[in-house]
């Protein structure tokens, strides 16, 4: 069998100790099988030629047949060039080269039929190609060409002569290399024959060189079908084993405490969305396994009564329950709701952050170790190792993303069985990337708004229209509401020529001289920064002058209006994120994004999409399609464990899907990976999470 993930990049012809470090570095191509897997970006298609009468500036890269009658060497110094005349008799073209001009007069006959591939462009009015590609006519058979493939390559490469075209000879060479061998099969003969897929030795030959575009699209499909499909598997391989090791506490009874808080302290109905909810979480709980649940929910939609419900489950069957939450305010703030809506029902909830003082620590460690306190509401302050419970039975993770995957993994020791995990976001997270990201967690979504919230109205507003609003805020302000004002820098930043927030206090505070104002950004002092925000939530400043930092943050009813200065420096999730921080109250809320006039099309549409809906999925499924799973809040600090070389998670979910459900149907088939029919797969599995250091434990 051929191993090319272990013969090195540097011994294939015309790599080399050099060029292997720049790939190595670049592109993080280290062996034949990381060449192998390096996917071109696109085609052109070189089958077919162009008449010099149809070139217009504007074209894509074309391809022509004829003769150069004359060079011309025009410019000095830097703006020297060689301007070859070209003609296939149907008109002329220039032809453009700034480097190599002499070597290119000595190899370039006058007279003789070339093949001219490049990209047409205007100059003065002309027509010209700059730096084509240029062979003898005789020597190239146009219906054997297909299409060109396009490989993305850095400027540092392109200078050490690594471009596009470099790497395609690579590629070629390695393609000779293993002339007359098979690359081997990673998919069952059952598997393929059922799905309809190509060879992968067929795939992955073509998607480097495919001859027309029907043949590109049965590798790309094949590609994308094995990429998404063993990421799948191992998620759904990964959550089997945990349900099989992992028991979990079980929470047998619907107690009095649930039930009297249900009927007596209830502040609202619950929604459809939380019933459901509710029902799933409790099904778990009561399951003997781990729960393991991702609650998805828009802000402000009653994920926090959940938590509380699920907390109640754990106290009427004799366990304690602990709410994890990212900021002390944030923690302050859930301790102080949890007690209110609590009322005179017998559950002791206490509150530990980095400022709790000691006695109040030794008191509360005292009450977590002999089981007084039922619910902790703690910041990352639970983790240390001398917090111990006498019986945790759930854990609930607020803003998750906030928290890392060693600080996530903590709440397992806490216990010999470990508790119930529930997570809980209010970046709502594509159906794609949670099926990716989160694939080994069950998926809650809380799709409903409770009654008497209104929609946050949002308007898209240019910076020459900011004397309407100043006066929009001083009504706001004059009714009794507050005000938040959102920019994107601390300081002046010359290269980016953006409002920036110590600018904008100082104005603000010319504008509203009559009333209070809060500064707020990451760079102050923990301390500070909850004095500033404890001043607007009290009500003893009117507006609060921030950057991103209270995208999670305390809760204000009262703050009716977010202004976010430089809308376009946004991206859409972080965009809702912010608008989130208004609406909370039972009044009409607002939001208006101020931006600059000159916008490209993709600033143009994230304001649109934002000022016509307030759905958090649609708006994340908009951003994952904008910017990529890369960008969306919260992936990058869970850490993707997986690189994709083909697939897109926007694009690819009705695939995701399907092969989700093939990779469901092996496992449910095979769940001790032992069957003689399922070799081939679960030894691949092994070999990529092994190459790749695919870290699925990490993913919840």
């Amino acid at each position: 069998m051929l191993d090319l993930a272990s013969r090195d990049i540097k011994f294939l012809p015309g790599v080399g100790e050099q060029r292997a470090a720049l790939l190595n570095r670049e592109l993080k191509i280290y062996s034949l099988q990381d060449l192998l897997y390096y996917f071109p970006y696109k085609y052109v298609d070189r089958s077919r030629l162009f008449h010099v009468s149809e070139l217009t500036g504007n074209m894509p890269h074309v391809q022509l047949c004829g003769e150069i009658r004359s060079f011309e060497e025009m410019g000095e110094g830097a703006t020297r060039r060689l301007v070859g005349h070209f003609t296939d008799g149907t008109g002329f073209v220039d032809l453009v080269w700034f480097r190599g001009i002499k070597y290119l007069k000595n190899k370039i006959k006058l007279g003789e039929r070339y093949i001219v591939f490049g990209k047409p462009s205007s100059f003065n009015g002309r027509v010209n190609i700059a730096h084509p590609d240029i062979d003898a006519a005789e020597t190239l058979q146009l219906g054997s060409m297909g299409l060109q493939p396009y490989y993305n390559t850095t400027e540092k490469m392109k200078r050490s002569g690594l471009n596009s075209q470099a790497m395609a000879k690579l590629v070629t060479t390695l393609f000779n290399l293993l002339s007359g061998q098979l690359l081997p099969e990673t998919l069952t003969p059952d598997l393929i024959i059922k799905h309809r897929l190509i060879s992968l030795n067929d795939a992955l030959r073509i998607i480097h060189f495919p001859k027309n575009t029907d043949e590109l699209q049965c590798a790309r499909h094949r590609l994308k079908f094995d990429e998404l499909f063993y990421i799948q598997l191992s998620i759904l391989q990964y959550a089997n084993e945990r349900t099989k090791k992992y028991v979990g506490h079980r929470f047998s009874k619907v107690g009095e405490v649930f039930n009297r808080f249900y009927s007596e302290c209830l502040p609202f109905e619950l929604t459809n969305a939380q019933k459901r909810v509710v029902k799933e979480i409790r099904r778990d709980v009561n399951s003997n396994h781990q729960m393991n649940r991702l609650l998805q929910g828009d802000v402000g939609s009653g994920k926090t009564l959940v938590a509380l419900l699920s907390m109640l489950l754990a106290k009427d069957n004799g366990y304690q329950a602990c709410l994890m939450v990212p900021t002390e305010i944030l923690a302050e703030q859930h301790c102080a709701t949890l007690r209110r809506m609590l009322g005179l029902l017998p559950v002791r909830v206490e509150l530990l952050t980095g400022s709790s003082r000691q006695k109040e620590r030794r008191e509360i460690l005292e009450g977590l170790s002999n089981g007084a306190i039922d619910i902790l509401v703690s910041t990352h302050a639970v983790l240390e190792e001398n917090v111990q419970f006498l019986n945790l039975g759930i854990v609930i993770i607020d803003e998750q993303h906030r928290f890392g995957v060693a600080q996530r993994a903590k709440m397992w020791t806490k216990n010999n069985i470990p508790p119930h995990i529930l997570v809980m976001t209010a970046t709502p997270i594509p159906r794609t990337l949670a099926m990716t990201l989160y694939g080994d967690l069950e998926v809650s979504v809380i799709d409903e708004l409770p009654p008497g919230r209104k929609p946050i109205l949002t308007q898209h507003l240019f910076h020459n229209r900011m004397e309407e609003v100043y006066s929009f805020l001083h009504k706001q302000i004059a009714l009794g509401r507050q005000v938040y004002v959102v920019y994107p820098l601390i300081k002046e930043n010359e290269k980016l020529d953006l409002k920036n927030l110590e600018d904008g206090y100082k104005h603000l505070c010319n504008v509203f001289c009559d009333y209070s104002i809060s500064k707020l950004h990451g760079k102050m002092k923990p301390a500070d920064k909850d004095a500033e925000m404890q001043r607007f939530a009290s009500g003893e400043t009117q507006i609060l002058v921030s950057t991103t930092v209270i995208e999670v943050g305390v809760d204000v009813p009262n703050a009716t209006v977010m202004v976010i200065e430089n809308a376009e420096r946004f991206g859409l999730s972080q965009l809702h994120q912010l608008r989130g921080r208004v609406g909370r109250g039972g009044g009409q809320s607002y939001c208006l994004l101020v931006t600059d006039y000159k916008l490209s099309e993709d600033t143009r549409k994230r304001m649109e999409i934002m000022t016509s809906s307030n759905d958090g999925f649609v708006i994340a499924e908009a951003d994952l399609k904008l910017r990529g799973p890369g960008d969306i809040e919260g992936t990058q600090q869970s850490g993707i464990a997986f690189d994709l070389k083909i697939a897109n998670l926007a694009r690819d979910e009705q695939l995701l899907q399907y092969v989700r459900n093939v990779a469901r149907e092996v496992v449910e088939s095979d769940p001790a990976c032992s069957s003689p029919q399922y070799r081939i797969i679960w030894e691949h599995l092994r070999l990529i999470k092994y190459r790749n250091n695919w870290r699925w434990g990490a993913i919840s």
